[in-house]
């Protein structure tokens, strides 16, 4: 079903260039790509195929594939990353339709608290939960042994485990999905279902015929997105898989550059990552096909709500169950640790005390600075790397230059290799002349920025999808550019995905601790570092309070975000989907 659409958009409505830009400024932002992701990534090319003394060898990956101490990280891996995203999409999915199409009470609330879950760095999620269910200490197993009596070495509860850090890393990674379905389904035109429901359709052929297949590029695009954060994540690992005994492929990696540092081991090991994201994108494409399922306009009928009658407030409180292990639990146990004399020890009205705050941002020295580099670098990079996302998704949908697919590789292959190996590529780039970073803001920015630019690309290359480029061809018609276009036309239609994508970057800026990790000096310590230095001397206490303090910044710039007017409005006509 074909339907045109009429754009309103006159010739004083798009000024006339007398030089068309277009093509510099996207060959520029194509050059800024190819050196930002190539540069780091030819040293650690470098370092996989060679020895100590730069020597040609294979010998790297023959170690890699051959030895147990490699070969059980890469199955655990595998193993928790398969299972986080299936988890992640059989979570969210369900509750981005509830929020999104059905008259559900408090849906905003829901809406909100899943936002509350992705802002949580996992590593800070990973130290909530040792509070909660380490064996002994643990808040929940203290409860357990109170309320049955039970032998004080027993417990409900071991998040030191396999299952424990899939519970983990799931927590804080569905709300990836849920926010890419959620925007695919609030942008999804009402008459497509109504027009459905009119010829005849029965509820389950309309989601089959037509709302699945326009949601189907976010779920799939979600999903892709979760199984590489659960593969490459390095903090939650770190905190709980070491305590237990085993490693994952980011923590084996960071082994080997402890002393005796082993840095060819471990560009041999970001190898394999790189290749399965290559196969991943080739299958995402495999099963969405050739089929394109776009928006054509802005303005559309709002979809309407499927009315559950008594089944509500059972949908309620299936979303409230889901949302106590990512927020209610964890944020119960950081405030009680952060006014508690002891951490894993319950507050009382006559226990609590304030001298961990005091603490924190009075005799920590550093807290200052660290507060100040993290906010800096946060804005810095989520506002370059949205422009950037935006130009380079524009680019690959719209093949606008030659190189368009490589463009595309390009901004997605940093996603397979972990953060920290990353750090080490920019470590061995910018030690040494003619650019030399190290020690300085610059150098996290840029790892900041190659770090997150694969989620907001992915996010604004499946709005894209969402806009046809026939009200592009109408603007040009009338006389734009393609780059007049991209500002006047194309992205004001993409402001929610814009500021999306925005606080995508942002919350991901908080949320490192890989990369950081090897790149940070005295003087550009974030604040993520600042609390796994706290958790390798166990001060748990210290960590809560920073938790929230971070929780509290990333808060008050997302909604503050969210409160300005971008491109003041656009000129839109009406639209609706080709299929």
């Amino acid at each position: 079903m074909t339907t045109t659409a009429t754009a309103t958009t006159t010739t004083t409505d798009i000024p006339r260039s007398r030089i068309d830009w277009t093509q510099p400024v996207l060959w520029l932002f194509a050059l800024v790509l190819a050196g930002l992701i190539l540069l780091p990534m030819s040293w650690l090319a470098i370092y996989a195929v060679t020895d100590k003394a730069r020597h040609p060898t294979l010998q790297n990956f023959v170690t890699l594939f051959t030895d147990p101490d490699f070969l059980d990280p890469l199955l655990t891996t595998a193993i928790i990353a398969v299972s986080s995203a299936v988890i992640c999409c059989v979570v969210a999915a369900p509750i981005s339709w509830l929020v999104s199409r059905t008259d559900m009470p408090a849906r905003q609330t829901v809406r909100a608290l899943v936002t509350a879950s992705f802002v949580t760095p996992p590593f800070l999620g990973a130290v909530a939960w040792e509070l909660l269910a380490a064996p002994n200490s643990g808040l929940l197993n203290q409860l357990y042994r109170y309320a049955t009596g039970a032998e004080s070495d027993s417990y409900l509860f071991n998040i030191y485990t396999l299952p424990g850090i899939i519970f983990v890393i799931s927590s804080y990674t569905f709300p990836f999905v849920f926010v890419l379905v959620a925007n695919a389904l609030d942008t999804m035109p009402g008459e497509l279902e109504d027009a459905s429901a009119i010829l005849g359709a029965k509820a389950w052929t309309t989601a089959r015929r037509v709302t699945i297949p326009l949601a189907l590029p976010a779920l799939v695009a979600g999903s892709l997105i979760a199984f590489l954060q659960a593969m490459t994540l390095f903090g939650s690992p770190a905190i709980l898989a070491l305590p237990a005994g085993f490693h994952t492929m980011t923590t084996k990696i960071w082994s080997l550059f402890q002393y005796p540092p082993k840095y060819e081991l471990a560009a041999a090991a970001a190898v394999p990552l790189l290749v399965l994201t290559m196969l991943l994108l080739q299958a995402q494409k495999f099963v969405l096909g050739r089929r394109g399922y776009s928006v054509v306009g802005g303005k559309y009928g709002t979809p309407r709500r499927v009315e559950m009658g008594g089944w509500r407030w059972a949908a309620f409180a299936f979303c409230m169950l889901v949302l106590m292990a990512p927020v209610f639990l964890p944020y119960f146990a950081l405030l009680n640790a952060a006014v508690s004399p002891n951490a894993t020890t319950l507050a009382t009205p006559w226990t609590m005390t304030l001298h961990n705050i005091v603490f924190v941002f009075t005799e920590l020295s550093s807290t200052a600075l660290v507060l100040k580099n993290t906010v800096i670098l946060g804005i810095a990079t989520a506002t370059v790397g949205t422009i950037m996302a935006l130009v380079i998704a524009y680019v690959t949908t719209r093949k606008a230059i030659v190189g368009w697919r490589a463009l595309g590789f390009l901004a997605t292959a940093p996603v397979a290799v972990p953060g920290i190996v990353l750090g080490v590529g920019l470590f061995l780039s910018y030690t040494r002349g003619p650019v030399v970073l190290f020690g300085t803001l610059w150098i996290l920015l840029l790892a900041f920025l190659t770090i997150n630019l694969p989620s907001a690309y992915q996010q604004l290359q499946a709005a894209f999808a969402t806009i046809h480029p026939e009200l592009e061809d109408a603007s040009r018609i009338l006389g734009a550019t393609r780059l007049q276009s991209l500002v006047r036309i194309t992205a004001p239609l993409l402001r929610t995905g814009v500021i999306a994508t925005w606080c995508f970057i942002f919350i991901g800026v908080m949320r490192e601790l890989s990369a950081a990790i090897v790149l940070f000096t005295s003087q550009t310590k974030v604040l993520s570092v600042l609390i796994y230095d706290l958790n390798e001397s166990g001060d748990l206490a210290a960590i809560s309070v920073l938790g929230i303090a971070m929780l509290v910044i990333t808060f008050a710039v997302v909604l503050a975000v969210n409160r300005i007017p971008m491109f003041g409005g656009a000129r839109q006509g009406a639209g609706v989907v080709t299929g």
